[in-house]
């Protein structure tokens, strides 16, 4: 018996990464899954792989319109919708401040905040209806921290933050949880920056993010669909509201190894006595 047995999710970026490694897990769960994704070929793909307890649907999660009629054909295809997590996200504007334009501000926040609204904002009536569900968004290490992630990408990924609990806060009365979770450097085409990597770009990404984390490797997909997992199953039907960090400690703080030496090595402690005592 599979922990999603009898429900249905969507899943944006679905295609690729975090997403589709989350795909291929909820369904050896139990659940439908609606794959909404940009990219047709991989999508179809990953759909046609699982037969029929999948179906794909390409999506822009910038558009309204198209993240409405992906809730909707979820719906219509298999009568409710259990969760949906929104994942889609890209890097977003790079560079210091004075050199981002104000086309490349509106992207990131139009693809990493807005996204998420819209499929929060027309899942939330289906939910309601049901009086159950469970809503998942991709935040990061980088919207709970600041210095690991490029301006706008660290705020728009704090927003995702604010808007979980916030929104938490609206629909816990009707027995639906919102929740995100917060990844560290994750092997995926978005954080190699290259939508189909070589070994060569993975093995970098592998090697050069791994002391950044305090487990001192850089985490795979698999780790975040299964925190994706265990929040739209019954195990998590007592947490909503909640930002949770799967990053490998990157937002712990600094790994002791990095530490000067002498903080490292230990040696007796000196008393002194107070003058006077």
């Amino acid at each position: 018996m599979g922990k999603l047995d009898g429900k249905v999710a969507m899943i944006t970026g679905g295609a690729s990464g975090i997403g589709a490694a989350t795909v291929r897990m909820f369904a050896a769960e139990g659940a439908r899954v609606l794959i909404a994704d940009m990219q047709e070929d991989k999508g179809q793909d990953i759909a046609e792989e699982l037969g029929e307890q999948a179906a794909f649907q390409q999506v822009n999660v910038t558009q309204e319109v198209e993240v409405k009629a992906a809730v909707d054909a979820a719906v219509e295809r298999w009568g409710r919708l259990d969760c949906i997590f929104n994942n889609a996200g890209f890097g977003g504007a790079l560079g210091p401040i004075e050199s981002i334009s104000v086309e490349e501000y509106d992207m990131t926040f139009d693809v990493l905040l807005k996204g998420v609204f819209l499929g929060i904002k027309h899942a939330a009536p289906i939910m309601k209806k049901q009086q159950s569900g469970s809503i998942i968004s991709t935040s990061s290490g980088a919207g709970l921290e600041a210095g690991l992630a490029p301006h706008l990408y660290s705020v728009a990924k704090a927003g995702v933050v604010h808007l979980t609990k916030s929104v938490a806060l609206e629909l816990g009365e009707f027995n639906i949880r919102v929740n995100c979770i917060c990844p560290g450097a994750i092997v995926t085409p978005l954080a190699i920056g290259r939508p189909s990597p070589t070994d060569r770009q993975v093995a970098g990404l592998r090697k050069g993010a791994a002391d950044m984390h305090a487990l001192g490797r850089v985490g795979e997909p698999e780790e975040i669909a299964k925190a994706a997992l265990w929040l739209a199953s019954d195990d998590s039907s007592f947490v909503t509201g909640q930002a949770l960090a799967v990053d490998g400690g990157i937002t712990a703080g600094r790994p002791w190894r990095d530490l000067p030496e002498f903080q490292r090595t230990p040696h007796p402690i000196r008393m002194y006595r107070v003058p006077g005592r």
